[in-house]
């Protein structure tokens, strides 16, 4: 089977070879794979959710979040953010964590599905190929209070925002400043 994973997550054409299955699937494999770690009894991994504005976000990140819950992941949708603002959400909550649904600059028919590591780091190869790897078992399927919660992200834009402007300087003069905002979260 050719590698789903790219340099940066899986992409393709959306509703193509990234449909809502596969984003279902993907997430479910992602929460055995990144959702492991020591917490106290009854307390389930968490993860970030957030997606550009591309049409087809809305489904990959339904299916993204319904695979996650099932997986018993308690989901925090940060809806239409910048990529990232989510990387810096899943640092800020400490969460286990995150998915981002954008194909950055690929064309706008295409869409990709980015996992951040606890921290908001990039995946390394090998925790790639073990997602890739689950694809090929039985999903988890917990039951009753196993089961994940999506809940709305109400602050995500704003926290990220504060975070901004406490981190560049409060006056860019003499700087230039340029915008791509093609198909981003800013567009």
């Amino acid at each position: 089977m050719t590698r789903l994973f790219g340099t940066d997550g899986v992409r393709g054409l959306a509703n193509g070879l990234l449909d809502a299955q596969l984003a279902l699937k993907l997430s479910q494999a992602a929460a055995v794979v990144l959702g492991h770690r020591e917490v106290a009894e009854g307390v389930r991994p968490r993860a970030v959710v957030a997606r550009d504005p591309r049409a087809s976000g809305e489904f990959l990140s339904a299916a993204v979040e319904a695979g996650l819950a099932s997986a018993g992941v308690d989901v925090y949708d940060a809806g239409v953010l910048p990529t990232p603002a989510a990387a810096y959400l899943v640092a800020d909550l400490n969460a286990d964590f995150g998915v981002m649904i954008s194909a950055s600059h690929n064309p706008a028919p295409d869409n990709g599905i980015k996992f951040f590591a606890r921290g908001g780091h990039k995946l390394p190869d090998e925790v790639e190929d073990a997602i890739e790897a689950e694809l090929a078992n039985e999903p988890v399927r917990p039951t009753g209070e196993g089961v994940g919660r999506v809940r709305r992200f109400a602050d995500a834009e704003d926290r990220y925002i504060m975070h901004l402007l406490t981190t560049l300087p409060h006056r860019l003069d003499g700087h230039t400043v340029v915008l791509d905002c093609a198909h981003g979260a800013a567009s």
